[in-house]
C-alpha cells in the first residue's frame, strides 16, 4: 500500500515537473517571439534627429499637454514608389501633402490643417539633404519646396515660421507605404457623387459607394485633374475624406483582439513611415497611439489653410489674412478653429453636384513637375 502511494506520488511529481517545464518553454519561446517582433518593428521605423538639426532656435513647446504633429506625404519616386506614381523620376522628392495635426490639452479632439503645395511661403535658410551645403533663405517659393531643398528638418522649419508652432512630432510616408497600409487594414470605403475619370493618377470610379484597395486609394488621394476644378484644393478635400474613411476602418477591426492582424497592420505601418527620433520606436508609437485612442472621425475637425490666389501667379496661392493668423492663434491658444475658417472651405468635389466646381482657386494646374 505505501508502495502504491509512493509511486502514485512519484508519478504526481513527474507530471507536475513535466508540466512546469512545458510551461516554462512555452513562456520561453513566447518571450522570444514577442522580443523578436519588438526587435523586427523597432528595425522597420526610419528617423530623422529634427531637433538635433533644428536646434533652439524654435517656437516654445507647449506647457498645457497639447502637440501639434506635422504629417507629410512624400512624392519620392525611389523604389517601388516609381512603380505606383507614374509621372517623372528625376531623384527628388516634395511633400504634396502637409498636415499640420494639433491634439487638444484633454487629448479627446484633434485639429488637421491641410496646408496647400502650392502655397507660397518665405522658406528659411536651410541645409541640403546627404550634402549640409547650406541652402539660403527664400522668399514667395513653394511650401513644398523646403522638403525637396532640406528634408524633413527644413519641412518643419518652415512650417514653424509659417505658422508660428512648435511642432513637437514629425510624421512621412511616402506612396508605396500608403499604399501598404490600407491594404493591411482591409482597404477603405469612400463615397463619390460624380464619376471620377482621372488618366493621370489612374483612378475610374463611378458615382457612388466603393471599397478600395491600396494603390486605388493612393490613387484617389492623388487625383486631381479628373474630379471638381482640377485643383490641388480639391484633391485636399478628397485626402481629408481618406483620412477619416482610413479612421473609421482601424477602429472597426478590433485590432487588440486580433494578433495576427495586429502584427500585419504594425509590420506595415512601422515600415512605411518616417518619424522625429523620438517616436523611432515600437513603445513610443503605441505610446502615442494610446493618447489618440479616444480620438476618431467624430473627433477630428479638418480644415485647409484659408488661401487666395497670389496676385504673382494665376497657378499659385498665398495665406489668406486675417483668417490664416487667426487659425493659427486658435491652435496655439488650444482653441477650436475659427468659425470664419469653417465657413470659408473648400467644397469636396466627391460630395458636389456633377455640375459643380468645387473651390475657387487653381491652385498648382502648371508649372508643377510631380503630379
Amino acid at each position: 500500500m505505501a508502495e502504491h502511494r509512493r509511486k502514485t506520488l512519484s508519478r504526481r511529481v513527474r507530471l507536475r515537473r513535466t508540466i512546469a517545464c512545458t510551461v516554462a518553454g512555452l513562456l520561453v519561446i513566447g518571450g522570444g517571439a514577442a522580443g523578436y517582433a519588438y526587435w523586427k518593428l523597432n528595425g522597420n521605423i526610419k528617423s530623422v534627429d529634427i531637433n538635433a538639426q533644428l536646434g533652439t532656435a524654435r517656437p516654445p513647446a507647449s506647457t498645457n499637454g497639447s502637440f501639434n504633429v506635422l504629417v507629410l506625404g512624400s512624392d519620392s519616386r525611389n523604389g517601388k514608389n516609381g512603380d505606383l506614381a507614374g509621372g517623372e523620376t528625376d531623384g527628388t522628392a516634395r511633400s504634396d501633402t502637409a498636415m499640420v495635426v494639433h491634439v487638444n490639452q484633454a487629448h479627446t479632439r484633434a485639429d488637421v490643417v491641410s496646408i496647400p503645395r502650392d502655397t507660397l511661403v518665405a522658406r528659411p535658410a536651410c541645409s541640403a539633404v546627404g550634402t549640409g551645403k547650406a541652402v539660403p533663405a527664400a522668399k514667395s517659393v513653394m511650401f513644398n519646396t523646403a522638403y525637396e531643398v532640406g528634408g524633413p528638418a527644413c519641412a518643419v522649419k518652415t512650417t514653424e515660421q509659417l505658422t508660428g508652432l512648435r511642432m513637437d512630432h514629425y510624421v512621412e510616408i511616402d506612396f508605396a507605404g500608403f499604399a501598404d497600409l490600407v491594404n493591411s487594414i482591409g482597404g477603405v470605403t469612400v463615397t463619390t457623387t460624380v464619376a471620377i475619370d482621372d488618366k493621370d493618377s489612374g483612378l475610374h470610379l463611378a458615382a457612388g459607394t466603393h471599397q478600395l484597395n491600396g494603390d486605388q486609394a493612393l490613387a484617389f488621394v492623388r487625383t486631381r485633374h479628373g474630379v471638381g476644378d482640377g485643383s490641388d484644393l480639391g484633391r485636399i478635400e478628397l485626402q481629408k475624406q481618406m483620412v477619416k474613411s482610413i479612421l473609421t476602418q482601424i477602429k472597426g477591426m478590433g485590432l487588440t483582439s486580433n494578433p495576427a492582424k495586429l502584427w500585419s497592420v504594425a509590420d506595415k505601418l512601422t515600415k512605411s513611415v518616417t518619424t522625429d527620433s523620438e517616436l523611432a520606436s515600437v513603445s513610443a508609437l503605441a505610446g502615442l497611439a494610446d493618447t489618440l485612442k479616444p480620438i476618431g472621425p467624430e473627433n477630428l475637425d479638418m480644415v485647409t489653410l484659408p488661401v487666395v490666389t497670389a496676385p504673382s501667379d494665376p497657378n499659385r496661392v498665398i495665406p489668406a489674412e486675417p483668417r490664416a493668423a487667426e487659425l493659427w492663434q486658435a491652435l496655439a491658444a488650444d482653441r477650436a478653429v475659427p468659425e470664419s475658417v469653417l465657413s470659408s472651405q473648400p467644397a469636396n468635389p466627391a460630395e458636389a453636384t456633377p455640375s459643380a466646381k468645387a473651390g475657387s482657386t487653381r491652385s498648382g494646374a502648371a508649372g508643377a513637375t510631380h503630379r
